[in-house]
This record gives C-alpha cells, sequence and structure tokens, in this order.
C-alpha cells in the first residue's frame, strides 16, 4: 500500500488566479504560507513560513476563485505532485504542487 496525501492549514498569500485548459477544464492556483515558530539553542524565538503552491480543479477550482482571497484562511487536503516543462531555453524544469482535493475556508 502506498499513500500521498498532505493537509494545509495556512493563509493565502495572494487573489487565486483562474484558467482553462484547452480541453476546458477549469483550474485555479493559489498560493498558502504557513508558519512554525521555534525557539533555538541560543534561547532566540524564530519564525518560519513555508509557501505551498496549490491547484484546484473543475468545480473546486470554480468554488476556490469565487470566495477566496488574500489573507483568507483555508484548510487544504489533497496531494504532492510534480509537474516537468521545458523553458525558453530548452531547458527542462519542475514544480512540485499541492493538487487540492478538498478546500475549506475557515473563519
Amino acid at each position: 500500500m502506498t499513500m500521498n496525501k498532505i493537509l494545509i492549514i495556512g493563509n493565502l498569500g495572494s487573489d487565486p488566479e483562474m484558467r482553462y485548459t484547452p480541453s476546458g477544464s477549469s483550474v485555479t492556483s493559489f498560493t498558502v504560507a504557513t508558519n512554525r515558530r521555534y525557539r533555538t539553542s541560543d534561547g532566540e524565538n524564530r519564525e518560519e513560513t513555508e509557501w505551498f503552491r496549490i491547484s484546484a480543479w473543475n468545480r473546486l477550482a470554480e468554488t476556490c476563485n469565487q470566495y477566496l482571497q488574500r489573507g483568507s484562511k483555508v484548510y487544504v487536503e489533497g496531494r504532492l505532485q510534480t509537474r516537468q516543462w521545458e523553458d525558453k531555453e530548452g531547458q527542462k524544469r519542475y514544480t512540485t504542487e499541492v493538487r487540492g482535493d478538498r478546500v475549506v475556508l475557515l473563519g
């Protein structure tokens, strides 16, 4: 058995952007930031921010585009997916994003 599942609770870093694929499927992309606070061995308080790229498809994409905005607190459930493409110079590029299966607006 294998599993690829990720759960994120955080805030949108920018307004969602919706587009359509050539086949007519809607896809909405947005970023979510999570924060982690900790104390170093020297006693200094630190905070780290981790950014996640999220993509939602079809009906969920339309809902996210309609109701989410920069600063919204969300719960995202999905799976990690790595995509590959070639840039203008012919170099292979990769990106890893969360393919959202469930997005819940919190607060």
